[in-house]
């Protein structure tokens, strides 16, 4: 199978995983952002903090969004570091990020040992608009590489900006999904033939990405439903995009 999917901690995941298996680390970790005090930080869960009132559809809520500044700060460093080890040379990793996380994305990217090679864009064409002030219609990815990076090896050229919509509806399998025609063209960072790693797989959306695109895939998710999810659509990707030369006819 091109898909590897660990239902489990990130971290524990991680360290049983071998040095230099993965050529991109494409990830959407919680963001641990907003809480104006200590009380609405805490008491406040993902499905409360990312989806209004009024919202039709019935997500399941996930764990990990309750960490101040600092925590989420010293947990961020402590997984790439991990990922880090488990990066080739000259390989990538693109972490997703609010405004607010910013500063502390890029800290804790380097405090890992990555090279940090700037900021991506994400702009969200149906984001409400605000009275009185700039709408916050973008959300943003920060990239960094593990040390040089070898053009050659994967001559493309990316854009920096990304515009499309958060899936709605019967296709909005997580709270904070990602839409896989933006996470179709990250995954081009990755060499062809090459392995995405995404610790905080969700729905699977990197993963099915990277499956599109001609690329390996492994991926930890630690909420059971979101594992189960991201299965299906993992597997049914493969099925999609399997050709007659992919087959092995048994007489």
């Amino acid at each position: 199978m091109p898909f590897s999917l660990h239902h489990g901690d990130a971290l524990s995941v991680l360290s049983g995983l071998p040095d230099d298996c993965v050529d991109s680390v494409i990830t959407d970790p919680p963001y641990n952002s907003g809480g104006r005090t200590a009380q609405e930080r805490t008491s406040r869960s993902a499905k409360q903090k990312y989806t209004s009132t009024d919202a039709k559809h019935a997500l399941a809520d996930f764990t990990g969004e309750n960490m101040d500044q600092r925590s989420y700060g010293f947990w961020l460093t402590q997984i790439m570091t991990e990922a880090h080890r488990l990066t080739k040379a000259g390989g990538t990793a693109l972490l997703f990020t609010d405004w607010r996380q910013l500063p502390i994305t890029t800290d804790a990217i380097q405090a890992a040992g990555w090279l940090w090679r700037g900021v991506l864009a994400w702009h969200k064409p149906q984001a409400r608009p605000q009275k009185g002030r700039f709408t916050q219609n973008c959300e943003f990815m920060v990239w960094a590489s593990n040390g040089a990076i070898d053009a050659a090896r994967n001559p493309v050229y990316l854009p920096g900006l990304y515009s499309a919509s958060q899936p709605s509806g019967g296709k909005r399998q997580h709270i904070t999904q990602k839409p896989v025609e933006v996470m179709r063209e990250l995954v081009k960072i990755c060499p062809g033939h090459g392995t995405v790693l995404d610790f905080c797989a969700g729905s699977g959306s990197t993963g099915v990405a990277a499956l599109l695109e001609g690329r390996d895939f492994i991926g930890v998710e630690k909420t059971e439903h979101y594992a189960s999810v991201a299965a299906d659509r993992l597997t049914e990707t493969v099925r999609q995009t399997l050709t007659q030369d992919d087959m092995t006819l048994v007489t």
